[in-house]
């Protein structure tokens, strides 16, 4: 766990603590990680604005607390809902509070945070209204303090519920995947293969489609993602396909590379044999076969998930609900979506669904006519991976249950 160390050679004033927080952004994994990734120009500048006029008494929550007390299960998103209408707009919160908080990375329980309404304005601050600015000055003796900073950030949205997915999905394309390397053989002719056991796999073929072979070797890759099936995601409104998503079964390490030999029959005739890669299964969410595709493992993200509205105009469709015989989604859950990184889609980016309009009969009318009732609001969700034609999304807030086809558009 990494630790932040501060040492004191001499006395100095204690200044507070909590100035060293703010409400921004926490990581998956470390602070250390953490302060790798900038805050961009746009979102600083929106809060050096709020930092010196506040926000309008008429932008926060309608229930809006005069303090909250950072507990452990917080996230930015629910401490931002607490106190503005729009938990997205995290600019404002930390611009609020941008004199005091100077880290723009990460969050700790115990922080208080008190709301001031003063002159007609909002501004959240760690100092509670109407206290003295100056506190006390306190002497220290010299000394080590210890201070672990990766248990107890706290991240923007509920990472539970995306972690074992940034793992899981991949989009691919038909070639690539159709030129996967493949599971080819086990031990002992099992049908199933799970955690620990051992297989075998190649990466060229004799026809068609031309592959690499697994191969070890520096530069070469040795972990590996097991893949099954390629299923086209189709854009609801076309009918067309935009994506393949692979469906990820577990991971392998490679052992020993494929190769070839010369051998030398009963007839005396030399031939060549194929000795396929030596596979290891180290992990498996599903039961494995024979072929099921092999893709190497992807440097591992470290994303920076920060809620926010797209800043141009962004609408679109839901395409497919994540998981086995899944139709519809609920809160926590994740969709597919038919805009991408092409479309300006960025991770952070924060959609409201829209419920589809439907006609229903005008029981009151003897004619008894058709009404369409108008398509309404039905929650919001955020951008958390997005590939060329197609990202994934966490829907956070809903008021029904999301299906395939339902819109999405700006908050």
């Amino acid at each position: 766990m990494p630790l932040k160390t501060c040492s004191s050679t001499h006395s100095h004033p204690l200044r507070p603590l909590v100035g060293a927080s703010v409400l921004l952004v926490a990581l998956l994994a470390s602070h250390a990680w953490a302060q790798k990734f900038p805050i961009t120009a746009d979102q600083r500048a929106t809060a050096s604005q709020v930092a010196q006029a506040g926000v309008a008494l008429s932008e926060l929550a309608p229930n809006a607390p005069d303090s909250h007390t950072v507990k452990r299960g917080d996230t930015l998103w629910g401490i931002s809902g607490l106190f503005l209408k729009s938990p997205w707009r995290w600019p404002e919160l930390w611009g609020m509070n941008l004199q005091e908080i100077r880290n723009p990375h990460l969050i700790f329980p115990g922080q208080v945070l008190y709301l001031d309404k003063s002159n007609g304005r909002a501004r959240l601050t760690t100092r509670r209204p109407g206290d003295p600015g100056d506190l006390a000055t306190v002497r220290v003796s010299p000394r080590t303090r210890y201070e672990s900073l990766g248990e107890s950030a706290i991240p923007p949205i509920s990472l539970q519920a995306i972690e074992a997915f940034l793992a899981e999905p991949l989009i691919v394309d038909e070639a690539t995947f159709a030129r996967a390397p493949r599971i080819v053989a086990t031990q002992e002719s099992r049908v199933l293969l799970s955690r620990g056991d051992r297989a075998y796999a190649r990466g060229q073929y004799s026809s068609g489609v031309p592959g690499t072979a697994l191969a070890e070797g520096e530069g070469q890759p040795r972990d590996f993602r097991v893949f099954r099936n390629a299923v086209p995601l189709k854009d609801p409104t076309t009918g067309g396909i935009i994506a393949y998503e692979a469906q990820y079964v577990g991971k392998a390490l490679l052992e020993r590379g494929e190769t070839t030999r010369e051998v030398t029959d009963a007839k005396g005739k030399v031939q060549s044999e194929l000795i396929p890669a030596t596979i290891d299964i180290v992990a498996a969410k599903e039961e494995m076969r024979v072929g099921d595709r092999l893709l190497p493992e992807p440097p591992r993200e470290l994303p920076n998930y920060v809620p926010r509205a797209p800043e141009g105009a962004q609408s679109g469709q839901i395409v497919s609900v994540y998981g086995n015989a899944v139709t519809f989604a609920a809160q926590n859950q994740v969709v597919a979506i038919n805009r991408g990184s092409a479309h300006g889609m960025e991770r952070g980016h924060v959609l409201a669904l829209q419920r589809e309009s439907h006609l229903v009969t005008d029981k009151t009318d003897a004619a008894r006519p058709q009404l369409r009732l108008p398509g309404e609001r039905n929650g919001l969700m955020m951008v958390f991976r997005t590939f060329d034609q197609v990202s994934y999304a966490l829907v956070l807030q809903i008021t029904d249950v999301v299906k395939v086809g339902d819109r999405f558009t700006n908050p």
